[in-house]
């Protein structure tokens, strides 16, 4: 989070960029540190499943582990240096018939660090089709493996079935990972996929900003492992976690940058920017579902002064063809002559209007809230106000105009031709 944009930080400047003239580059936090590419070393673990279905002979003529073993060595050679590495599996140990056994069968093959690629093939050689498919327990586990350090995160789920460990949903455990609201991402790649997995392996995927692929052949998943591990070197904007009030006299404030937040159905998150004569506020937001909604929802998105007096909305609807959904608004604040002129503090209310979908009980707990992206920058404000608007209608106003004179002088154009063959027809 969108399949899987949930909502990735990127989604939201790249919105504020094409829609009000922002660079993407210029929406980073004034907290996040301009390192040069030498940051913390960004963290990805392979979850592989290895329960008894990837016995299936149905991979181009192999078994469905040998395509992942081999996958995965072709992977590890790939690896870039900068990349710290780890492995786990699900269902790899336990034989038995005890389901509160099997469910518990999730072990680290290769913790996440240095990549020593001889060690990790060793361990993967060891693997074979064996248990149950405890996806949920092995998320969880997964997440804790990649604690620590400031780097990205990202967890790349191989499966060929649904969890077998019901109720602990999968979908439900990769929506409270992505509320605590650390850095991490989810990718899946279903494995011969059937409906109910794909669906299953999309939500989780769409709960983080992931994505789901799905996989029918051995160079399929070696490209797509390996496309996914070089993304998690690749330098990101990393929305920096926050969270709106309920009332605009209680809403944090915020710097130029990107943010990340959470909203349930029916609630309002405030927010402030301080903008000074002289400047212009622009700002967006994205909404994404990450369970089952109803068809028709939108989103909407006020700039309003302290006192309580609207300045300017956005809002955007929607009818269930997308999962994401954004708006934005700008307010630019004119220069002042007087020189004690005072910075305005603008509260930023974000609203939506999903609604769970009917007999989905995941949905209608709302928790813990769709997620939310925010991106907010302060440049300077335009010298001629028809740079920013000219009757409300923007930049296209003189493009309305050219249109509503040339249908009049058409008008006029017609009347006469039609005048003029009524005569000539009288005439004759």
């Amino acid at each position: 989070m969108i399949t899987g944009k949930r909502f990735a930080a990127g989604f939201c400047a790249l919105f504020a960029a094409l829609s009000m003239g922002l660079s993407p580059t210029s929406a980073v936090a004034d907290d996040e540190p301009d390192d040069g590419g030498s940051g913390p070393a960004p963290k990805v673990e392979l979850l592989l499943d290895a329960s008894g279905s990837m016995r299936a002979r149905d991979i181009d003529g192999k078994s469905r582990m040998a395509a992942a073993k081999q996958a995965f060595n072709e992977v590890l050679d790939a690896t870039p240096e900068s990349v710290d590495l780890g492995i786990r599996t699900l269902g790899a140990n336990y034989r038995g018939d005890d389901r509160k056994t099997g469910c518990k069968d999730t072990e680290q093959l290769y913790p996440v660090g240095p990549l020593d690629r001889a060690d990790a093939k060793a361990a993967v050689a060891t693997l074979a089709p064996t248990g149950w498919t405890p996806i949920g327990p092995a998320l969880l586990k997964a997440a804790d493996d990649l604690k620590g350090g400031e780097g990205s995160r990202r967890i790349v789920l191989i499966s060929d079935g649904e969890d077998t460990c019901q109720p602990l949903d999968p979908c439900e455990v990769a929506r409270e990972i992505s509320a605590k609201g650390i850095d991490l991402t989810i990718d899946t790649l279903g494995l011969v996929p059937n409906t109910k997995m794909r669906a299953q392996l999309s939500c989780i995927a769409e709960a983080t900003g992931g994505t789901y692929t799905s996989i029918r052949h051995t160079d399929e998943l070696t490209d797509r492992v390996g496309q996914l591990v070089d993304r998690a070197a690749d330098p990101v904007v990393r929305p920096v976690a926050v969270e709106g009030a309920a009332s605009c006299a209680a809403a944090p404030e915020l710097k130029p940058g990107v943010y990340t937040d959470r909203t349930g159905f029916g609630e309002h998150r405030w927010y402030r920017v301080d903008v000074e004569p002289g400047q212009e506020l622009r700002a967006s937001v994205s909404v994404a579902a990450d369970r089952a909604v109803t068809n028709d929802y939108g989103v909407l998105m006020r700039a309003v002064t302290k006192h309580g007096r609207e300045i300017v909305r956005g809002s955007e609807a929607g009818d269930g063809r997308t999962d994401a959904i954004s708006t934005g608004l700008r307010y630019p604040k004119p220069e002042q002559d007087d020189d004690e002129a005072e910075t305005e503090p603008v509260c930023l209310q974000v609203s939506h209007s999903y609604a769970p979908a009917s007999g989905d009980a995941a949905a209608t707990k709302g928790k813990p809230g769709l997620p939310v992206e925010l991106a907010v920058d302060i440049v300077d404000a335009p010298d001629d106000a028809s740079d920013v608007a000219a009757f409300g209608l923007g930049r296209g106003w003189w493009l309305l105009g050219a249109l509503v004179l040339t249908g009049f002088v058409g008008g006029l154009v017609w009347g006469w031709v039609a005048r003029w063959r009524v005569a000539v027809w009288r005439t004759s």
